[in-house]
């Protein structure tokens, strides 16, 4: 989804994610994209019919939710890595050790500039929700923050990985989140393995053509 016409704060943040998606790949100060997406846990009511020659398995439309699962993805583009958990909930508590385990993954980096929407529990506040004050701003200090515009998810990376993430491996249903966590922790490794790399190709100069609309007209 696109804004309506002449956003200036929109393609103000459009601009600044667009110029940290083309800095050089460096270890040191690595860009990240974090995101996150539900799964709904749904079993059969109904065995399905399992696939034959010349007919695909079929399922009942009926079918009995079993809760929620979540699921955080970051992903670094020019590396090809990417680090996914799977928890019950998706709170701030949940976030905040998600971020742990990011800087746990890049120790050595200076900083990581991490790029992700502005959802109320994307914040350092988060931290010190849930570590004390030192182990908090010491968090903080390792990341560097930047938004995607309302309305403007599409701009982050970690989405199009979580798409494959959903139609590679958990487009079915599936009815407790331990077989979602198997299925997860499997697809990182062999997507790891496969060194699969984000090519992004819109650039500034695109978004100045191609979505013209969305920039302010000036007065002369």
């Amino acid at each position: 989804m696109i804004p309506p016409n002449q956003n200036g704060s929109f393609v103000a943040n459009m601009e600044m994610i667009l110029d940290v998606y083309k800095r050089p790949f460096d270890p040191r100060h690595p860009v990240v994209c974090m995101d996150e997406s539900p799964k709904q846990l749904i079993s059969e009511i109904r065995v399905p019919i399992a696939v034959s020659p010349g007919q695909a398995a079929r399922h009942d439309y009926e079918y009995k939710r079993c809760g929620l699962s979540n699921i955080f993805l970051a992903c670094e583009p020019l590396a090809g890595k990417r680090i996914v958990k799977v928890t019950e909930r998706k709170t701030a508590h949940d976030w905040a050790c998600f971020m742990e385990e990011v800087a746990d993954r890049y120790e050595h980096a200076e900083k990581i500039t991490l790029v992700m929407d502005n959802l109320n529990t994307h914040n350092a506040g988060s931290f010190y929700e849930k570590f004390p004050p030192d182990k908090a701003k010491a968090l903080m200090d390792r990341f560097e923050f930047v938004y995607t515009p309302k309305h403007g998810s599409w701009l982050n990376m970690a989405e199009i990985e979580l798409n494959v993430l959903t139609g590679q491996c958990l487009n079915r249903r599936i009815d407790n989140i331990e077989t979602v966590k198997q299925e997860v922790t499997a697809w990182q490794k062999f997507r790891n393995n496969k060194n699969a790399k984000v090519n992004w190709q819109f650039t500034t100069a695109d978004a100045r053509v191609r979505l013209s609309r969305l920039y302010p007209t000036l007065d002369s």
